[in-house]
């Protein structure tokens, strides 16, 4: 059964959640370092060819990544769900279907990202100075996508377990590998954007050879057997609570593939800093982000054990921690992103294009810390079809069209395209409050019916 410290249906919810929360976020710490050594390294021993491509090949990898860590979360939601209705034997056949599932999806990627790269690399546009680096830097990480999903679908387990430490430890080990990797192969063997590529795809190996060896070592709550490693009726759940989820972050990467290409257009100075701001995204990203993955396991816990009171207790005291911290990351970026930008790059145009970036996209790290505490609430409790269709609203009327029609000014401003993703963020979290309100108003009516 589920450890005391695993538990998440009774105790203090700021200190479960906060303990919980913080191996998330060093993960995530450690797997934005990892992308941003990438292009620091490139950016200093590279050529600035090399820094545009792995600035737009990256987006491309984090399009494959963050689909199947939205669909793997699927996996943690089951796990928690189970472990909180005190039936850990059903986790088995979870694991095993997910396993079988994940490895079809490994091939799929491997097929499109290593025979259709060149084309990949076309269509975002990469600036003509970059587009055969762009092209291998995904066809190598095309080549080792199998460790990337791999490791995704690991750390999904070991979270849906209630244990956030042993992920942390996985990306710890990627971390340190890939930076030896970057300055062998790139500063030392000056392959430039391949180099980091393939620092990337070997340092993510090594990573699930250690997740594999824990998990077999580890105590477990429940038995896997052989005949779980098949296509079986937990399928079918994961499916339905995993793929609004990975329909949603598909298209909300896809839209910022678009504004990847929107960029490019605009030369390779701002593809570059458009590249390098990205990477401080990422990291400004990192509390509303580990948040988000805390909560659909916190939450799912106590759906299970029939607590919906601590579970909406647990989304408050998200968004408080996240407005904390999120108060902090909003002025260092605003009044400090030219510093920031200088830590990966010492070109003058790339670092102003990238804090001109920065000023617009500067309010989404507090909005986020609202709008990411109600998503993992509403994908604890299986709502991931709204999260679904809040996020294509967001995508597809707000982001994509604003930051479009930005782009073709005639003095084109990467602060005002900055501007377009919290403008969306705004708009998704008045539609989350709504439905919020829906939803209490109607479990209201439930209890106030007579049986």
């Amino acid at each position: 059964m589920t450890s005391a410290k695993n538990d998440f249906t009774q105790g203090s919810i700021l200190k479960k959640l906060a303990l919980f929360m913080l191996p998330i976020l060093g993960a995530l710490v450690l797997q934005a370092a990892y992308g941003a050594v990438d292009l620091l390294v490139v950016g200093r021993f590279g050529s600035t060819s090399g820094l545009s491509a792995v600035s737009t090949g990256s987006q491309v990898l984090n399009l494959v990544t963050f689909v199947v860590i939205q669909f793997a979360t699927a996996i943690t939601i089951l796990i928690a769900r189970y472990l909180g209705e005190k039936r850990p034997e059903q986790i088995g056949s979870v694991i095993g279907g997910g396993v079988i599932v994940f490895a079809a999806i490994s091939i799929v990627l491997f097929f499109l990202m290593v025979v259709f790269a060149h084309p990949i690399a076309v269509l975002m546009q990469a600036p003509a100075e970059a587009v055969d680096l762009t092209t291998s830097y995904v066809r190598i990480c095309g080549s080792g996508i199998f460790f990337i999903v791999a490791y995704n679908l690991m750390a999904a387990i070991f979270r849906g377990l209630g244990d956030s430490k042993s992920p942390l430890l996985f990306v710890l080990v990627a971390c340190i590998v890939n930076i030896v990797g970057d300055l062998i192969l790139v500063a030392g063997l000056h392959l430039d954007a391949a180099g980091a590529a393939l620092a990337t795809v070997f340092a993510q190996a090594v990573s699930v050879v250690c997740a594999v060896i824990l998990l077999i070592k580890k105590k477990l709550p429940f038995k896997i057997c052989r005949s779980d490693f098949r296509l079986n009726d937990q399928c079918g759940k994961f499916f339905t609570i995993g793929l609004p989820l990975a329909l949603q972050e598909c298209l909300t990467q896809l839209s910022f593939l678009a504004l990847c290409a929107f960029v490019n257009r605009l030369g390779l100075e701002a593809s570059s800093g458009y590249g390098v701001a990205c990477k401080i995204v990422n990291f400004a990203m990192l509390i509303p982000s580990s948040l988000m993955q805390s909560m659909a396991s916190f939450v799912s816990q106590n759906v299970g054990a029939g607590n919906q009171k601590r579970a909406r207790q647990s989304m408050f005291t998200g968004i408080g921690i996240g407005l904390f911290f999120g108060c902090f990351v909003f002025a260092l970026v605003l009044l400090k992103g030219d510093v920031l930008s200088g830590f990966f790059t010492t070109e003058s145009a790339v670092i102003r294009n990238a804090y001109a970036y920065l000023k617009g996209f500067a309010p989404e790290t507090l909005l986020t810390a609202v709008l990411f505490s109600m998503i993992g609430y509403f994908n604890g409790n299986d709502k991931t079809f709204w999260v679904m269709c809040q996020g294509l609203i967001q995508t597809l009327l707000i982001r994509l069209p604003l930051s479009y029609y930005m782009s073709i000014q005639p003095n084109a401003s990467l602060t005002k395209i900055g501007l377009a993703a919290p403008v969306s963020t705004a708009v998704g979290i008045c539609l989350n409050i709504g439905f919020f309100l829906w939803l209490n108003r109607k479990s209201a009516k439930k209890v106030s019916q007579p049986s």
